[in-house]
């Protein structure tokens, strides 16, 4: 381990696509720098949502401390807003205790609230939010729709089943008449927490190989089963179940897919939803990008030692 005290104290942040790698990266690093893991990942905040969201395992958590898993239950709202407030105290106490912190995840919104904060936003407006809702209701894919045509970039980035971006975004510019991925544009400010970003964004061919080999491990752990579960407990109408991989175990549930044509839905949602990522963090500022685990792990271990 390297020791705390050799180097000012300096934050780091292991982002990139779902599928990745920065699950096992990270708790090697972890583990070399003396660090603990605050997630960032906006699925595994929430308890009962494990196979899923690809959550560490209490063997993992057992090796390293982790932070913000499975903070909530499954039907609980939740926002970047919150989870920087969340974040902010998983990190005093983190270094409370003169050790290093880790950030790890892949939702690009919460790393940009965490560094940056947010934009003054508008607050809730709850009637147009259920004229929203009532829209994809009667025409499924109708709000993504609307936002690709007032906010492309948006679009690109926000799924067509997450309906709580969709709708805020939505929201955003009904209410301001400035697109949501302008006001995030606009928002520039001194970070919050200076930290050293490395994105993991392994090769096209590798990642889809490895989103490949995730969904066989998920559905052979049960996914459908915890899919189920969680539907009876909770309703099937929160916010995770829209999550990639819930949604389309869901579509199964409801009848609208046929079983043997799961796996590859998943996949499929799975790749889509690492395009976006990709996209977002080639768009953050001072982001280091590394195609392998080693070399990133080394460029950690470089500046620790300055």
């Amino acid at each position: 381990m390297i020791p705390y005290a050799a180097v000012p104290p300096m934050m780091f942040a292991i982002v990139g696509p779902t599928a990745s790698g920065k699950t096992d990266l990270a708790l090697r690093v972890a583990e070399r720098i003396g660090a603990e893991i605050v997630s960032c990942d906006s699925m595994q905040l929430y308890r009962e949502l494990d196979v899923g969201t690809a959550k560490p395992s209490p063997a993992e958590r057992a090796r390293v401390r982790h932070h913000l898993v499975d903070l909530l239950p499954p039907d609980a709202r939740y926002s970047a807003a919150r989870y920087a407030e969340d974040a902010d105290r998983a990190i005093a106490d983190v270094q409370a205790r003169q050790k290093r912190v880790l950030v790890v995840g892949g939702t690009g919104l919460y790393l940009r609230a965490l560094r940056f904060g947010l934009f003054a936003a508008p607050p809730r407006d709850e009637a147009l939010r259920r004229r929203l809702l009532d829209e994809e209701q009667r025409t499924s894919g109708i709000l993504h729709l609307k936002l690709r045509s007032v906010d492309p970039r948006a679009a690109e980035r926000i799924a067509p089943a997450d309906l709580v971006r969709l709708v805020r975004a939505l929201e955003v510019h009904t209410l301001t008449g400035v697109p949501i991925s302008e006001h995030h544009a606009r928002h520039a400010a001194e970070p919050r927490h200076p930290m050293e970003v490395m994105l993991l964004d392994p090769p096209r061919e590798r990642l889809e190989a490895r989103i490949a080999a995730r969904v066989d491990v998920m559905l052979a752990g049960g996914l459908v089963d915890e899919t189920r579960r969680v539907r009876q407990k909770w309703g099937t109408s929160i916010a995770g179940l829209g999550a990639v991989g819930y949604a389309e175990v869901c579509q199964l549930l409801d009848g609208s897919l046929a079983a043997n044509a799961l796996p590859d839905a998943i996949f499929r949602a799975t790749r889509r939803y690492a395009r976006r990522q990709r996209t977002w963090f080639a768009k953050e500022p001072g982001v280091h990008r590394f195609g392998g685990p080693d070399e990133l792990a080394r460029a950690i271990d470089a500046l620790c030692r300055r």
